[in-house]
């Protein structure tokens, strides 16, 4: 079984070209599984967003740490324990995905890859240095023009997103009709909320659950990644040098579902092929 562990804006919506590219590119052999982060998506009509019961008791449901905790449920509640998992992760996917396989050993896993990794020091690189006041101490300020914008019928919302994302030369349409979430406080809230604790808590890398995994494990890191600059790809590549741990020459973004959806897909299915048979 493949599951794929999303980023932050965390909403499977995102990924759906990607999944599908994936899926297809697995000749639909292997199912792909895709689930949203807590509290990241609005939920349809009539149904209200809701603190999960099992991991209430928990006192940051849609921080950091509950959100491994809601994926180590779902996997708990709907995949038996003998099925075997290749996780594919993409961002703060990535650091949720190596502590689950911290937390929960006797997951079945096949292989990891980890693409474009935020599992360290996430405040000190160029995007979090521009992005931490705003997310520790801004984001509340954002709420009430959300708020207000959240009034403006949906095919104005689509219009905006189109507008904002103008710059690029081809857009994957599921990225605008996923956007429109962010037009909803409540998600808003939990995604900013979520990413002002990114930057406060993914700090050092985990270099002991690494080195206990790393036969497992594929990283992918970016030339112009702001998120997680070439040097700390050097770093670790110089920690742990018997590990998989490649640079993109391809020159892909770290949002790269906004362009890139298949071409990604592509390189993650060929880098599996010898991973397929062991299913």
């Amino acid at each position: 079984m493949f599951w794929f562990l999303v980023g932050n804006p965390g909403l499977a919506g995102y990924y759906r070209t990607f999944i599908q590219a994936l899926y297809c590119g697995l000749n639909q052999q292997y199912p792909v599984w895709v689930v949203s982060h807590a509290g990241h998506c609005k939920p349809p009509s009539g149904m209200e967003m809701i603190e999960d019961t099992d991991i209430k008791e928990l006192e940051d449901v849609f921080g950091l740490n509950g959100q491994v905790e809601h994926k180590l449920n779902f996997l708990k509640k709907n995949v038996s324990k003998d099925i075997k998992l290749v996780l594919i992760a993409h961002s703060i996917g990535c650091y949720i995905t190596l502590e689950m396989m911290k937390r929960a050993s006797e997951l079945q896993v096949l292989r990891s890859v980890l693409l474009f990794p935020t599992i360290e020091r996430m405040a000190q690189s160029p995007q979090g240095k521009l992005m931490t006041p705003l997310l520790c101490k801004l984001r509340y300020a954002l709420y009430m023009p959300v708020y207000l914008l959240s009034f403006l019928p949906e095919g104005v919302k689509a219009s905006l997103v189109r507008f904002a994302l103008r710059g690029m030369k081809t857009c994957d349409e599921s990225s605008v009709t996923t956007s429109i979430n962010l037009f909803s406080v409540d998600c808003i809230a939990n995604i900013l909320y979520m990413a002002s604790q990114e930057m406060m808590k993914v700090v050092e890398r985990d270099s002991t659950t690494i080195k206990q995994n790393l036969k497992k494990l594929i990283f992918y890191y970016g030339t112009g990644d702001s998120w997680c600059p070439q040097h700390y790809y050097d770093e670790i590549k110089m920690d742990f040098p018997d590990g998989d741990i490649r640079l993109c020459e391809k020159g892909l973004r770290h949002a790269f579902v906004l362009d890139a959806s298949k071409e990604m897909a592509a390189m993650i299915t060929d880098w599996l092929q010898d991973d397929l048979t062991k299913l």
